[in-house]
C-alpha cells in the first residue's frame, strides 16, 4: 500500500527527473533566497522596501554624459530586479553567477522593477 506522503516524493522525483535545467536551478535559487529571509522578486512591488536573494545574471556599465550607471540583474528563481548603483563604474565582487542580498525600495522603471543605490550582502563564492 502507498501512502500520501510516498506519492508525493514520487512525484518530486519524476518532475525532477524530467524537468529542464533552468527549471532546477529556479527552484534551487527560490528555495535559497527563502533560507536567506528575502522576499520573491515576483512580490515586490513599487514603493515596497524589500530584501531580495539571488544570483547577478548580468552587469552592465552603461556610461552617460552626466551620470554613470553600474546595472545588475538579480534572478531569485521567480522575477528579476535590476539593480542601479548610480555614479558607479565597477563595484568589486558584483559580476555575473555572484550570490547578493539587496535591500532597497522598488521602483518601475520601463516596466522592470528596480532597486537604486541598493545596500548588499555579497554571499561567499561558491
Amino acid at each position: 500500500m502507498v501512502t500520501d506522503e510516498g506519492r508525493v516524493s514520487l512525484r518530486r522525483l519524476l518532475r525532477r527527473l524530467t524537468a529542464d535545467e533552468a527549471e532546477i536551478e529556479a527552484q534551487e535559487l527560490r528555495r535559497e533566497s527563502a533560507e536567506c529571509g528575502g522576499v520573491p522578486a515576483r512580490q515586490c512591488r513599487r514603493g515596497q522596501v524589500v530584501s531580495v536573494s539571488g544570483r547577478l545574471r548580468t552587469v552592465v556599465y552603461t556610461p552617460r554624459t552626466n551620470l554613470p550607471t553600474l546595472e545588475a540583474d538579480l534572478y531569485d528563481g521567480s522575477d528579476v530586479v535590476t539593480l542601479v548603483w548610480l555614479g558607479r563604474r565597477h563595484i568589486d565582487g558584483i559580476e555575473p553567477g555572484r550570490h547578493l542580498t539587496a535591500r532597497g525600495r522598488v521602483a518601475v522603471r520601463d516596466d522592470r522593477k528596480v532597486i537604486y543605490n541598493p545596500y548588499y550582502e555579497l554571499e561567499p563564492p561558491r
